[in-house]
């Protein structure tokens, strides 16, 4: 994509062939006007790498809590939502790392329940900085991603069985803890601390977040088309006790209330559809 440079540019590309059971998907921002882009990201169950280039990105948690991206950094699972802002002539490429693709680089996804981190502090070295001299080298997009996956697959661990399983469960009808626990004849706690020590999270927690991000979607739907919102249809299709519910769920995850999200959607980054 040929860049104009009076303007903010975001898009999502595709992973290279080979490593979709690494990456969903990159997405690169750039901000060639003399104003601060401001945007929030929804919360995605994943860690991101975000590399930073030209003025670096601020990122805020909350009111008091705000920190500069660097050159390299580390994020998630990305459990609720947060605001970024990119200055002019600030760029970033971020690697969405996929299910259990932190735990096969770094041993434990637990270890980013203290994100964000510099991942060079993760290893006790500086070789993704030293990753990052090499990408700033390097003029074009699609090869800095090149760049990225060949570094990355030598330190790809290999999967186990009970993973795979619980990676590629599709039946909505069985409870995949249960079912994985029988099959590998191992009780139902020790799947679940797998669960959590390779993903970050438990079954329960990614079952939540995907009946809100069901929300979402539908109302995104109804957005682009400029239709009315029937919230009991909405309350029903996600499987929600009731409309409080509901409102208790985007409290927890993006801070504001269904209708409040509506106003505000055009500047709500969505990583699942970006």
């Amino acid at each position: 994509m040929k860049e104009n440079k009076e303007k903010y540019l975001n898009f999502r590309i595709p992973v290279p062939p080979g490593c979709e059971e690494i990456f969903s998907h990159f997405y690169f921002a750039a901000n060639m006007t003399g104003k601060v882009v401001t945007k929030t990201l929804l919360p995605s169950y994943q860690t991101i790498l975000i590399f930073s280039f030209g003025t670096p990105a601020i990122l805020c948690f909350s009111e008091i809590s705000k920190m500069e991206t660097g050159k390299c950094l580390l994020l998630g699972p990305i459990k609720q939502s947060f605001v970024y802002s990119l200055p002019p002539n600030s760029r970033i490429l971020v690697a969405n790392l996929k299910d259990d693709a932190f735990y096969r680089f770094f041993g434990n996804a637990l270890l980013a329940e203290h994100m964000p981190v510099s991942p060079d502090d993760l290893l006790n070295n500086n070789c993704f900085t030293a990753l990052w001299i090499q990408l700033d080298k390097i003029g074009n997009i699609h090869q800095q991603i090149d760049y990225i996956v060949n570094f990355c697959k030598p330190y790809l661990k290999q999967r186990n069985e009970i993973i795979v399983k619980l990676t590629t469960f599709s039946d909505g009808a069985l409870d995949p803890i249960k079912t994985v626990a029988n099959l590998h004849n191992q009780t139902e706690r020790n799947i679940q601390l797998n669960h959590k020590k390779c993903f970050g999270y438990t079954a329960k927690e990614i079952n939540r977040y995907q009946r809100f991000l069901k929300a979402i979607e539908l109302l995104q739907a109804i957005a682009s088309a400029s239709a009315k919102v029937d919230w009991s249809e909405i309350i029903n299709q996600c499987s929600y006790y009731d409309q409080s519910q509901l409102i208790r769920d985007f409290r927890h995850y993006i801070k504001i209330t269904p209708t409040g999200y509506l106003k505000v959607q055009q500047d709500i980054c969505n990583p699942k559809a970006e």
